[in-house]
Parts: C-alpha cells; structure tokens; sequence
C-alpha cells in the first residue's frame, strides 16, 4: 500500500507527528503545551506541514510564522509554501493562509506570490492550491512576469509549475520581442476580451474574441489568434524539462474576420498568416485589400 506521510513541527519545546492517507487527513493532535485563545482551539508558532512521496521524497511543504488550529482549518500568518515537481521547484508566498486538515486544500490571500525555478513569477491577491491536483486558482487579478514578457488578466486557472495557464478575461501582453532581421528588440502588445491558454512547453498562446496585436509596423484584429513563440532551451539545473517560452513571436495565426492595417492600407480575410523571419503576410478566406494611392494623379498624366 503506498501511503504519503505528513509531519507537523512546532516552534516551542516539542515535535509531534502525524500520518496521513494519500486520500484524508485522519487526525492532527495538538501539542503538550499551547495557548487558548478566544478565537481558536490552540494557537502556536512557527508551524510547518510536510509531505513525502515515493520512495520518501518530499513533495511539497507549507510553513508559518503563527498558527490558529480550528476543529476544520488552520489559519495561517506569513506563509512560506514550496512544490518539488520533477523538473521545477516552486515557492508560494502570502500574509496569510488557510489549511484545510480534511481536504488538504489551501487557500493563500493577501500578497500572493509563486515563483518558479525557471523563471515565472505570479502574482495576485487570493489564490488557491490544490496540492493533489497540481492546480492554483484564482478570481482575482492576476499579473505573471517572465523575461521580457509581462501578461495580466482577471481570473485564472493553471498547473502549480504556470507551465500552463488559462486567463478568464481582460487579457493583456506586453512582450519585449527580438526582431529576428535586425536583431533587436521590439515592443508588441496584444489585448483580448479572453479567454486566453498559454502552454509555455508548446511555446503557444491562444487570444480569443476582439483580439488587437499592435506592433511599430502593423496592427491586427481578429476574433481569435494564435500566437507561437520560438522555444528557448533553460540553463536552470533545477529545471530539466521541455524547452521554455520566449520572447521571440515566431508565427501569429489571425482567424475569424481578420482586419490588418499597414500605414494607411488595409486588409481583410478570414484567415492570415503572419511569419516574423520574413515579416511576410498570407491572407486567405476571401481577401480584401485597399490601398491608397498618395501620388498627385494629375502630375503624373502631365495635366
């Protein structure tokens, strides 16, 4: 039977233990000594929770400087959390937190920030953590940064690693992208109302409804698009795996009445294909294109 033990430390003269099920919490016993408090059965300090995996590998850990214990949930002051995936380590931080002892479900709120051994960083005002699952959510406000890309929309639902994550609405991206002709970088923002599913190991992210991609040379409107990005491989030894998103836009996809203007002309398709190593633009699904001519006509016949 492969079962995951959980070990609960305490801040004062003592340490006592607990095991858990891979399934429930069977019982947390309380310290020898701790503190009545009106608003809590005990209260004690620095409070640390563990658990271990195969082979007794620690999986993940969660840890505060006080603790209010409850028959149901132990409420939590500057929490210290940490994940040990297989190829990324992840660190959650908040002023507070809630510890469901029955369902193993925490809840962080206030300051709430996840950083990743390769790189990402989140940020909001409440979060949840399904340890079980793998899985945070929020309804709040989120931001997550990465080199040279910053993405902020309202609500959110991803993997603990952000490898994968999805944004309800309100979606911004402001990316420092690498032109790959010149070799430089360029500012590129891209706006939709959301949803938005960003895979960081495919290296793709997909905007949906009223999509806007402004760049210094082009701006484009669609009603979903798909951005790729060149993959860039991690040097992080804590973080083994697939190759990771980079700054630099390789391909946008526009799909759906795709609007695209060029200095003072424009195009309209259902479908266009925007390549970054040529700057080249295919159109298909009954193209449109209206150019303005800004030749003086009468010079030119010689009237």
């Amino acid at each position: 039977m492969g079962y995951k033990k959980i070990v609960l430390t305490f801040g004062f003269l003592f340490l006592t233990c607990a095991h858990l099920t891979a399934v429930e919490v069977n019982e947390i016993k309380p310290p020898l000594a701790v503190k009545e408090t009106k608003e809590s059965d005990q209260q004690i300090g620095d409070f640390s929770l563990s658990g271990f995996g195969d082979k007794g590998k620690k999986s993940w850990d969660l840890a505060g400087k006080s603790a209010d214990i409850f028959s149901e949930v132990v409420k939590l002051k500057k929490v210290v959390g940490n994940n040990y995936g297989q190829n990324d380590v992840i660190n959650l931080t908040a002023d507070k937190g809630d510890f469901n002892k029955q369902s193993g479900l925490v809840h962080l709120q206030d300051n709430v920030v996840i950083t990743t051994a390769s790189g990402s960083k989140l940020t909001t005002d409440t979060l949840d953590w399904d340890r079980k699952q793998q899985i945070v959510s929020t309804l709040d406000k989120v931001n997550l940064s990465r080199a040279d890309m910053n993405l902020s929309g309202q609500g959110a639902l991803g993997k603990t690693g952000l490898k994968q994550i999805m944004l309800e609405k309100d979606i911004r991206l402001d990316i420092q992208a690498r032109d790959l002709q010149v070799n430089k970088k360029e500012k590129i923002l891209i706006t939709c109302d959301g949803p938005l599913d960003v895979d960081y190991e495919k290296n793709i992210a997909i905007f949906n409804n009223n999509v806007k991609v402004e760049k210094s040379d082009l701006t484009i409107y669609s009603d979903k698009m798909q951005v790729y990005f060149t993959a860039k491989q991690q040097n992080n030894a804590l973080a083994k795996g697939p190759a990771v998103l980079s700054s630099s836009v390789n391909k946008i996809v526009a799909l759906g009445n795709v609007r695209i203007l060029r200095g003072e002309n424009i195009s309209y398709s259902q479908e266009a294909i925007y390549t970054a190593i040529d700057k080249k633009i295919t159109l298909t699904g009954k193209p449109q294109i209206i150019i303005y001519q800004t030749e003086n006509i009468n010079a030119a016949s010689g009237n």
